[in-house]
């Protein structure tokens, strides 16, 4: 298995192992059947979707409250206890493994959507709520929450890995997204990050502190959040290109050119068959960009033409664009199931993803040395990327019982990540760190780090909140 997960999996002293038995039992009593120690319910708890070695915790509390977050916190706080916090388990580094043994705390009971202010653009919601769920909530509003990664994650996980999506490249990502948190440290205190005010020169930014850290610095439990208007018209299609190359120029220029493109999604050849036989779609077979553009009647139509031109110019098209909603939901729905697609490609295999993000003008440099990297190795690893932003994924699909195999596969997502930070770009774009890629912390932050590990140490003294995440040391 890499590297990462065997270094991490460490044998508890006798004091730790004593330490959470007393724990588990106090929170059994405080919980009753809400604190489960049953052997599938923690290994489902140790990881889903990723090819880590699954660390599972010693137990699971379904938290209900704010308040029994931070009384569990508390609990495990006084006998030095980690505490992995848990949403719908869909991360792709090992985020929700438990290298350390613990209790794993699951916000997914936690899912009501508190508060619309549909007159602010902003809602209040418990971390629990996933995305789909508070867009199925607000579709008589008018309103919509555009951050979209693949998996229908919780809005508190999506926060905690500063999750973004196909929307990215016109809307951001969760850091844009997210007014204010409310977080129980790792003392167990209830603290408010911010209000709904738009903007504040109010103190230091603890919003964009806890998003991103992964819940190693502490439990959110309910976010507020910015929404946006239904836009008048929305128009998306398809536009396939001779090669990956010419593609990411039509990108590129598209960027620099101002166009408010709304999605901008890159399809390989490779990841075009997996969804056609997945998603029952008919393209070619053929490098492939979908788009779709948002505003009113006239824009939408402008900008379409507009892409039309620049494609034209680097060998694309035709860019075959309609306005049908039926029509756009079964092409993104093709894009958001392309992990699901990309297994039907080699159904015995494991499907390791991994994510890269670069300036956009190194996208086409970095994609085709990519693509060159996969050729010599041979691996079967189609490319799918939210490329309006410069972030790419690559799914390679592993044989996990040949060790050479494995050990080329580990060899070439290191590459990729280094060919990444050395165009000043960065190990991950969205998937996060987890246990994955912090081995690759240090190339791309340097003395940074020195500073990670003071914050951590400052709200994180015992080291409880998701230990052997992010931090080299940790």
């Amino acid at each position: 298995m890499p590297e990462m997960a065997r270094a991490q999996d460490a044998p508890l002293t006798a004091d730790q192992t004593r330490n959470t038995a007393q724990a588990i039992a106090e929170l059994k009593d405080r919980f009753g059947e809400r604190c489960a120690t049953s052997a599938a319910l923690r290994e489902q708890h140790g990881h889903t979707t990723t090819w880590l070695k699954n660390q599972p915790p010693d137990a699971v509390v379904f938290a209900e409250s704010t308040e029994e977050v931070a009384e569990t916190v508390r609990l495990c706080a006084a006998r030095k206890v980690p505490v992995i916090p848990f949403g719908t388990g869909s991360s792709l580094e090992g985020h929700v493994n438990a290298p350390f043994g613990g209790v794993s705390l699951d916000l997914s009971r936690m899912n009501s959507v508190l508060e619309v202010h549909a007159e602010d653009l902003d809602c209040r919601v418990e971390a629990g709520v996933t995305r789909k769920q508070l867009n199925s909530h607000l579709r008589d509003t008018g309103l919509f929450f555009p951050i979209d990664p693949g998996a229908d994650a919780s809005l508190g996980g999506m926060a905690a890995t500063r999750a973004s999506g196909t929307n990215a490249v016109r809307y951001g990502t969760m850091k844009d997204a997210v007014l204010a948190l409310t977080v129980v440290t790792a003392d167990g205190r209830i603290i408010r990050t911010g209000g709904r005010a738009k903007k504040s020169s109010a103190g230091y930014d603890l919003t964009r502190l806890f998003v991103g850290s992964e819940g190693t610095l502490g439990v959110i439990t309910e976010l507020t959040l910015r929404l946006h208007g239904q836009p008048e018209a929305i128009s998306g299609g398809v536009c396939p290109f001779p090669d990956v190359n010419s593609a990411c120029k039509a990108v590129i220029s598209t960027i620099q050119m101002g166009i408010p493109v709304a999605r901008i999604e890159l399809l390989d050849a490779l990841q075009v068959r997996a969804c056609n036989t997945y998603s029952k779609l008919d393209l070619a077979e053929t490098p492939t960009l979908f788009l779709e553009f948002h505003g009113s009647e006239a824009g939408v139509r402008e900008q379409s033409e507009m892409f039309s031109q620049i494609a034209e110019e680097f060998g694309g098209g035709p860019f075959n664009w309609a306005t049908v909603a039926e029509e756009r939901t079964k092409l993104w729905t093709a894009r958001h199931d392309a992990y699901w697609a990309g297994k039907t490609l080699k159904p015995e295999a494991q499907i390791m993803v991994t994510d890269v993000c670069v300036p956009i003008s190194r996208l086409a440099e970095c994609v085709s040395e990519t693509v060159e990297d996969i050729a010599r190795e041979g691996f079967l690893a189609p490319i799918v990327g939210h490329v309006g932003d410069g972030n790419f994924h690559v799914q390679i699909l592993v044989d996990l019982d040949k060790p050479e195999e494995i050990r080329r596969t580990e060899a070439f997502v290191e590459r990729l990540a280094l060919r990444a930070i050395e165009m000043d770009g960065t190990c991950t774009g969205e998937h996060g760190v987890g246990q994955g890629k912090r081995k690759y912390l240090r190339r791309e932050h340097g003395d940074a780090l020195e500073v990670m590990g003071a914050i951590k140490q400052a709200l994180d003294p015992g080291n409880i909140m998701n230990p052997g995440k992010i931090l080299p040391q940790s």
